[in-house]
């Protein structure tokens, strides 16, 4: 990503169905689990992208703001 602009760690909730996978791959532990849904802590999250790949269902991404 370039740091030209903003950009934030999404989660498609209408695709995510809490697996997990992505949790234990995330390096500053700004990723849990809330009602079967990744939830990312925007603050924590360094946007290293290790946890995308680990998607089955490819619901993480990041977007520019």
């Amino acid at each position: 990503m370039g740091n030209s602009s903003t950009a934030v760690f999404v989660v498609d909730e209408e695709t995510c169905y809490g697996c997990g996978a992505c949790i234990a791959l995330c390096p500053t532990n700004a990723l849990l689990l809330e009602n079967r849904l990744a939830i990312v802590s925007q603050s924590d999250c360094t946007l290293c992208e290790h946890c995308i790949p680990s998607c089955p269902v490819f619901a993480l991404s990041i977007k520019e703001e």
